[in-house]
């Protein structure tokens, strides 16, 4: 008995202490037992002021089991003492002959260093966010809790597959090794650095790229936009067969072009302007400003035939309107061919720029400014370095581009996937981790055993990119809020790592499952994380501005209770740490 009950409100409960001050001093955060009437119940006891303990009820024990919530209040007689071994092990420690079932996450400082356990069941078939200030520890604690995974050498987590989005590159000294301690285990590293020659860059085959992943590559913002896309990537299939029969469809849609710009009711010399401007970009051999006309007795070009006589009137309309009219070909298809096709960035480019004139946009000026946007950014894309980003060697379909991501050189399977995305900005390294986010989603809502081929997406600096975008705007749906709320059930977990979680998407955020927390200091982002994060109180609110580097506060599904964690650093270590200013500033002169 550490004291008696004085007082019971909601789930506090206040007790009036018997023990010494030094005992009081040391039982702050430890979980208490009170036994009576309504069983045996648990709390927390959360603060200690003039030798009055208050405690946080959080469950009760049955049958040797806990069960979470506080639905019961304990009575005035109740029993009051601090938890034993026995039930500790109950609360926190690893269910008997089941070892291999769980992870090792880092030890309980308040517990003389207990260690705490997840079940791998319980913590990685669901989402899951890591939280903290800056130099709080996150980067070493994800560094340590993905070690831990792959030193269990049996059983291995052979098949296992970790996508992680490295914003600083600092996981590749973390990982590297991992090899070495356990041979079944590979890591295979990309760089968004183009000058890199020791690592692989990121490369993703541009014919692997559907509707919406062009339109987050082009910065595409009005659904207008979509229909061009869409006839692009049409076009650019099309443009694969054979010349004789891509001629007949450039010449039928320049010919359609050229048909609504002769009876767009411009003047007549506006109609020959744009009608010569059309022919200088887009023409073929038989369809150009110089193609020939014949008439009996004579033969002209078609820019001739525009020329406008005395009366201002272009003397030929009805020639070269028959002459236009003769290549329009309505027997022709526009259906994409059942072979995929390996088109270049400079294919889809053609192919869009048809698709532009082929949809009409020459009839409005305001539509003509929007969609010539997307020519624009696909032309500066081409002419950027980014391009490489987008090339890729060999022909591959989506499912051999994601066997081979996941083979080693020497044909190993590799477990880790990390990308270092810290040699490209925001808006492109976004863009990366969503087309990779919706290739895996897509391959697997596709599989025949659902869940059967796992992906677990680790962002790093989360609130950069999964945000709440205006993808819903444009596409209808955001793929990190469609993961999130559809993910799971198709093996698709997101690991959310942010400093900032008040920046990130409300609705992956409201998904996730269980939570490691870290120091936290902003108002804003403390205050977010109590509203948006399911179950936690205000006292555990209070805690996270307090703990120590490399320690955190862990619940949800994972955890029976709330617990403090303290994790153990990485080794070797990731590149995380602070800049040393002795070494770099000071010098013996």
């Amino acid at each position: 008995m550490i004291g008696k009950i004085i007082s019971i409100d909601e789930n506090i409960v206040k007790v009036n202490l018997t023990i010494g001050e030094e005992e009081q001093s040391d039982i702050i955060n430890k979980h208490i037992i009170l036994e009576g009437k309504s069983g045996k119940l648990v709390g927390e006891a959360i603060s200690v002021d003039n030798g009055i303990l208050k405690i946080l009820m959080v469950g009760e024990f049955q049958e040797n089991k806990f069960l979470p919530g506080s639905i019961k209040k304990p009575s005035l007689t109740s029993s009051v003492r601090t938890i034993n071994n026995d039930e500790l092990n109950i609360l926190i420690g690893i269910e008997p002959g089941k070892n291999d079932e769980y992870l090792l996450l880092g030890k309980s400082h308040i517990y003389n260093n207990y260690p705490v356990n997840v079940r791998y069941n319980n913590f990685f078939n669901s989402h899951f966010a890591i939280f903290g200030n800056t130099g709080s520890g996150k980067s070493c604690s994800v560094a340590t809790i993905i070690q831990n995974i792959f030193s269990k050498t049996n059983p291995v987590a052979y098949k296992s597959n970790l996508f992680i989005f490295d914003v600083y590159g600092e996981y590749n000294s973390a990982f590297k090794e991992i090899n070495e301690k356990n041979p079944n285990i590979h890591t295979k590293i990309f760089t968004t650095n183009l000058n890199q020659v020791d690592t692989e860059i990121i490369q993703i085959p541009f014919w692997l790229l559907g509707l919406d992943d062009i339109a987050l590559l082009l910065n595409a913002t009005d659904p207008m936009q979509l229909p061009i896309l869409q006839k692009a990537l049409k076009l650019v299939q099309i443009f694969g067969r054979k010349e004789s029969e891509v001629i007949k469809h450039k010449n039928d849609i320049i010919a359609r072009a050229l048909q609504q710009i002769l009876y767009s009711g411009r003047t007549p010399s506006q109609i020959r302007d744009q009608i010569l401007a059309v022919l200088s970009t887009f023409n073929t051999e038989e369809l150009n400003s110089e193609s020939k006309i014949v008439q009996p007795g004579y033969v002209r070009t078609l820019k001739q035939c525009l020329l406008i006589d005395s009366s201002g009137k272009i003397n030929e309309m009805q020639l070269v309107s028959d002459f236009i009219k003769s290549f329009i070909n309505d027997d022709l298809e526009y259906t994409i061919p059942n072979e995929p096709y390996p088109y270049s960035l400079e294919n889809f480019k053609e192919a869009l720029e048809f698709a532009l004139i082929s949809e009409g946009i020459l009839k409005s000026d305001s539509v003509y400014d929007k969609t010539n946007l997307l020519r624009v950014r696909m032309q500066s894309l081409i002419n950027s370095e980014h391009r490489k980003y987008f090339e890729y060697d060999k022909f591959v379909t989506k499912e051999e581009y994601i066997k081979r991501l996941l083979t080693t050189y020497d044909g190993k399977k590799a477990q880790i996937l990390d990308f270092n995305m810290n040699y490209v900005d925001d808006r492109m390294a976004k863009v990366i981790v969503k087309i990779y986010s919706k290739m895996l989603f897509d391959f697997c809502t596709r599989l025949k055993t659902r869940a059967s081929f796992p992906f677990h997406i680790i962002v790093e600096e989360a609130h950069r990119y999964i945000q709440n975008d205006t993808d819903i705007n444009l596409l209808g749906y955001n793929i990190f809020d469609r993961i999130a709320k559809e993910g799971r059930k198709y093996g698709v977990i997101l690991g959310l790592i942010s400093q900032r979680p008040s920046e990130l998407s409300e609705t992956a955020l409201s998904q996730c499952t269980n939570f490691l927390i870290f120091r936290m200091l902003h108002p804003k982002d403390l205050n977010y994380v109590e509203q948006m994060v399911p179950n936690i109180t205000t006292e555990i609110a209070k805690k996270l501005k307090t703990l120590q580097q490399g320690t955190c506060i862990g619940f949800g599904s994972s955890f029976k209770i709330p617990i403090i964690i303290k994790i153990a650093l990485p080794n070797p270590m990731p590149e995380s740490t602070n800049c040393n200013i002795m070494d770099t500033w000071f010098v013996s002169l």
